[in-house]
């Protein structure tokens, strides 16, 4: 009875979901623009809900309170900075992209550089999405399902067996969502998905406290205050997964890439119906992620303190919790949002590659006179055919190694350092040819292998730095190289961008005030989980936390009254001067090739 109630209450708010979102793209994904854009047409609401959605899967739901459970809180770094980059994203990588009307970042790269570099860069996404990607994304997926809920008992079959059922059940949904659909179709419902995963995740750490407390919320969250508070220490050591000085190299730059250039998070944004609306997407996400430590890692560490290190395996932190302190009438609820957190990420993924092949492979090499139905039913077909071919490949990854999910981030830095290296240097650099970021993604596939697997396998020995200060160092070397290319084989013509806005290009007023209070918002999250906050061995807090809280107030605010109205209306006008200056400018674009301009 248990089993079949959970089941249809489950179905009945996936159901909701997705008439709703039916309901609202009904006769809007003829087009191509509809259905890889979603006519750009998004608001910043639905845009935070599906960047936030589209970023936030199992993975992070099961692994970072595994994190928060065995370790402490230095893990949130991942999440926390990436404020800083979608500010970056909001300010000046979005203008670029919606003045430009790219419907991918490998467009952008080709009329930045060169067809070569744009073809480079769709094979590092393509191998990255179909091989590591998308399959970790649905095994993960599937990994959270079985272990919150007793697949393999309730249907009388073996692991293996639940592994695959569920893969397939998982990827069938999202795949529906993702090719029937399109952009609108996914971003609404991740936005619907989004409300459900807020709630689940109040109410877990709020349930999780009482439960600590023996039915009093302030004595739980006093408890882990006093109770071993290293745990609410975010400022890694050496010895941590995320030292506090990996904040400040490798991470920026591979958190760059992920909001400011990975493909099925920034397309969100290109759907933007004005730049306005796209910045405020941006910004709210950043907001959205400060939230992340508090949702998805203190459930961890009230489970430390209910189960001490009792549990076999740090990922059954979060799934025990919520057995123990969830009601069960809710549990068909809970497993809608968890499952609509994996299809969130699926179908942002396989809508993506779809959009990268038929943009950036099909109407280039294969008929460039496509039309918008041609372009639609080729992305399904090759969503279904990658789709499948995922499906196969997930269930594998139940061979892999210890550790999965570390070497997953790992070779991510096989493509995140070069293209968000090469995108920067596009834009701010005049004079840099397209050979110089061939070198770079060439080379650095070579170099990342050698140093991360290659050279410790070969000489026996354990690489004792930790991979995000080596992919901080690869990316400056990498501009490096670029710069110095365009110093001694540079373009003989400076290259200008070409605008060509498909949306209004006016700013949201409140962009520069936002950036700041959410730069203040992320110092903030910092120094309360620190030793100068809830850290604290001595007491609550030490007493520098509320001077320095103050202190980071008073200076917030000065910055607003003093000079920040001004520099709003500033970036304001500087962003309208350029796009009207440069609109009557003669400008060179992709069409002429730039190695002739050499």
């Amino acid at each position: 009875m248990y089993v079949a109630f959970t089941l249809v209450s489950c179905a009945f708010f996936i159901g909701i979901v997705a008439w709703y979102s039916y309901y609202k793209t009904k006769n809007t994904v003829s087009s191509s623009g509809g259905f890889f854009l979603g006519g750009r047409g998004l608001t910043g609401g639905f845009i935070a809900g599906a960047l936030i959605l589209t970023n936030l899967s199992a993975e992070q739901l099961i692994g970072l309170n595994g994190q928060g459970y065995k370790n402490n809180l230095s893990s949130m770094g991942w999440e926390v900075t990436a404020g800083f980059s979608v500010i970056v994203l909001a300010t000046i990588l979005l203008p670029k992209y919606l003045g430009g009307a790219f419907t991918t970042l490998p467009e952008f790269i080709n009329n930045r550089f060169d067809q070569h570099t744009r073809f480079l860069i769709v094979l590092l996404f393509m191998v990255g999405y179909g091989f590591i990607t998308i399959p970790s994304v649905l095994y993960s997926g599937s990994l959270a399902v079985l272990q919150i809920f007793d697949i393999p008992h309730m249907f009388g079959i073996t692991y293996e067996q639940s592994i695959w059922v569920i893969v397939w059940i998982i990827g069938i949904i999202g795949m529906l969502y993702a090719i029937l659909g399109g952009l609108k179709a996914i971003a609404i419902s991740d936005t619907l998905n989004g409300i459900g995963l807020l709630i689940v995740g109040l109410l877990v750490p709020i349930l999780g406290f009482i439960t600590l407390g023996n039915g009093s919320l302030l004595e739980g969250m006093k408890t882990i205050a006093t109770e071993h508070p290293e745990k609410l220490n975010a400022i890694g050591s050496s010895k941590d997964d995320v030292p506090f000085g990996s904040i400040f190299t490798g991470m920026i730059f591979a958190n760059l890439f992920y909001w400011g250039t990975n493909q099925y998070v920034i397309q969100r944004t290109l759907g933007a119906k004005s730049l306005a609306e796209g910045q405020k997407g941006a910004l709210f996400t950043g907001f959205l992620k400060i939230l992340v430590p508090f949702l998805m890692m203190i459930p961890g560490v009230i489970a430390y303190h209910l189960y001490r290190l009792g549990l076999k395996n740090m990922d059954l932190a979060y799934p025990t919790l919520t057995k123990d302190v969830f009601p069960t009438f809710l549990d068909g609820f809970f497993l809608a949002v968890l499952l609509g957190a994996v299809f969130s990420s699926f179908n942002a993924l396989l809508n993506s590659a779809s959009t990268l092949f038929v943009y950036d492979i099909y109407k280039v090499l294969i008929n460039k006179n496509a039309t918008d139905r041609q372009m639609i039913r080729v992305s399904q077909w090759f969503g279904v055919i990658l789709a499948l071919a995922t499906f196969f490949i997930s269930p594998m990854l139940m061979n892999a190694p210890q550790g999965l999910w570390t070497i997953i981030r790992q070779f991510t830095g096989f493509f995140n350092i070069p293209i968000i290296a090469i995108v920067l240097v596009g834009i701010f650099s005049k004079r840099v040819s397209a050979i110089g970021p061939k070198i770079v993604i060439i080379s650095h596939v070579i170099v990342y292998y050698l140093l991360i697997w290659g050279l410790p396998m070969f000489l026996n020995y354990e690489m004792t730095i930790n991979f995000i200060y080596i992919q901080g160092l690869l990316f400056v070397v990498e501009v490096l190289v670029m710069l110095i290319i365009g110093v001694i084989n540079p373009l003989a013509i400076p290259f200008k961008f070409k605008p060509n806005p498909k949306v209004d290009m006016t700013p949201w007023k409140y962009t520069i005030p936002v950036t700041i209070l959410l730069l203040g918002m992320m110092v903030f999250t910092f120094i309360l989980f620190s030793p100068i906050g809830i850290a604290s061995q001595q007491h609550i807090v030490s007493p520098w936390f509320w001077p320095l809280v103050l202190l980071l107030t008073i200076i917030v605010i000065t910055l607003y009254y003093v000079g920040l109205k001004q520099w709003s209306k500033k970036y304001e006008a500087t962003l309208k001067q350029q796009y009207k200056k440069e609109l009557h400018e003669e400008l060179y674009t992709n069409e002429q090739p730039r190695e002739q301009l050499v």
